[in-house]
């Protein structure tokens, strides 16, 4: 009896210790990630520091107040190499600003990845319906990123990932309290941001901008005789009037006094009135139509490709379009603005070309003269590669010895790109949202470094492919039974 009483006591003992370990283990396993979750420390150790967040990101996310949530409606069905790299690329991206975000700030970044396809009813609930996006939404705004966003491209190749700046410059925008205010001026015939004509309205422009933030609405100078104080921009699209000698003062003083910003897209064959504005701009307006004899430069339709874009680094308003990304406008008629190269020499202003024609281009100065087919007429048409979008700014108003915020000016000798018919051109939508963005300084281009993207190319022939096959197959699994064997043998004599 004693020994079944030890037998059962031994028992158990060697219960208790079982449960004991297991105890210990799981409040060691538990422990370890409390510490790796609250306490932990991270070391990049690539050449680029391609997965750590720069210290101004940093500095920006530990003041975060507003929660962001973040879709990523890029598909994973692994189908499309590059949009395949895009997703690893942002995903872990995004991953760095979760965590950055979680330790010390008041608001916090959830990033939720959604196949618009697959979760039709969430996506329709949130307002996604395009494919290849990362969207950002608080409580009051919305911003959407497209991959062009985070890439620069050479020769159709990406050559550098600049998600890091894009992402935190949209985090900024949206954690905004106030939108900002864009209107369309009216009271000319001017194309309007409510009217779903297909050739006229600017509604699906509207719905884009609202999207991003941005706050629509008309303003009619005849009857206000001012303009608001919270116009962040301007724009005047294809007016068919001549505007008022007091509404070019308006104009004229929102520019200089208030560096107001403005953008003019002006239909050729229209008297619109803002020659001499422009041109004390450093801008001049001909009222020439251009025709383009590169094949390049027409389209199945006969419309007008514009695909000679100039770079510009200080305003980056065709950093998208410049580097064979493929990207182009696709317009109707357009007139011919230009730099005057006799303006005045003016410290203050700078005047830059960002689209032009081909060398093949001219403007036509008889395009009214019906039953004449047009050709160029030297010494009365313009010849050669003629601008059709040109922006100035001046930096030094009234030739103050400072530098401080001035007006903008965008001139584009056409308003065809963003009506409902040819906004849905990716190159459209991107030069005017690209145009506006510089326009009230919602700055893409923070002070962060671009990530070159490495490319490795592992080349091996069939019999050295077939060696390493084996290799990995056959000869590690081999080598660990070797060692299980050895050790076998050796414990057992």
């Amino acid at each position: 009896m004693a020994n079944y009483d030890s037998f059962r006591a031994a028992r158990l003992i060697r219960f208790v210790n079982l449960i004991l370990q297991a105890v210990l283990f799981l409040a060691l396993f538990v422990g370890l990630n409390y510490v790796a979750l609250n306490h932990t420390w991270r070391f990049d150790l690539t050449e680029s520091r391609r997965h750590s967040l720069s210290a101004e990101t940093r500095a920006y996310l530990a003041e975060l107040e507003r929660d962001v949530q973040i879709y990523v409606t890029i598909p994973a069905d692994g189908a499309d190499e590059e949009l395949e790299q895009a997703r690893r690329d942002i995903s872990a991206l995004l991953r760095e600003y979760t965590y950055h975000a979680g330790t010390k700030a008041k608001g916090r970044i959830s990033v939720r990845h959604l196949d618009i396809y697959q979760d039709r009813r969430d996506a329709e609930q949130l307002g996604l319906d395009l494919p290849n996006q990362v969207v950002l939404v608080t409580d009051r705004h919305r911003r959407i990123l497209t991959l062009g966003d985070f890439y620069t491209t050479r020769d159709l190749q990406r050559e550098g990932f600049h998600g890091e700046s894009a992402l935190t410059a949209a985090i900024l925008d949206v954690t905004r309290a106030e939108k900002q205010k864009i209107y369309f001026l009216a009271g000319h015939d001017e194309m309007r941001p409510e009217d779903v004509d297909r050739r006229r309205g600017l509604s699906q422009l509207r719905d884009e901008l609202r999207r991003r933030n941005y706050e629509v609405a008309s303003l009619d100078l005849t009857v206000s005789r001012q303009i608001p104080d919270d116009a962040a921009l301007v724009v005047v699209a294809s007016p068919q009037k001549a505007i008022r000698p007091f509404e070019e003062l308006l104009l004229r003083d929102y520019l200089t006094t208030r560096a107001g910003r403005l953008i003019l897209m002006l239909d050729p064959g229209v008297a619109h009135g803002f020659e001499n504005l422009a041109l004390d701009w450093g801008v001049i307006i001909y009222d020439n139509v251009i025709y383009d004899l590169d094949p390049r430069s027409l389209t199945e339709t006969n419309s007008l490709r514009l695909w000679r874009f100039l770079p510009d680094a200080d305003s980056g308003i065709t950093n998208n379009f410049v580097n064979g990304s493929g990207l182009s406008l696709i317009v109707g008629m357009a007139r011919v603005v230009s730099d005057d190269p006799g303006r005045s020499d003016d410290e203050g202003l700078r005047v830059k070309k960002l689209i032009a024609t081909s060398k093949e281009a001219w403007g036509e100065s008889s395009y009214l003269l019906r039953n004449v087919l047009p050709s160029y007429t030297p010494g009365q048409d313009l010849k050669g590669e003629l601008g059709v979008m040109v922006i100035s700014e001046r930096d030094k108003p009234d030739n103050l010895p400072l530098s401080v915020r001035g007006g903008r000016l965008a001139v584009l000798g056409t308003a065809d790109l963003v009506t409902n018919d040819r906004i849905i051109t990716v190159g459209n939508l991107n030069l005017f949202l690209a145009t506006t963005e510089w326009m009230i300084d919602r700055d893409n281009r923070l002070n962060i470094p671009v990530r070159p993207i490495q490319r490795f190319q592992l080349a091996l022939s069939a019999e050295e492919l077939m060696r390493l096959r084996f290799g990995l197959l056959l000869g590690l699994p081999g080598l660990v039974a070797i060692i299980g064997l050895i050790v076998y043998w050796t414990r057992r004599n």
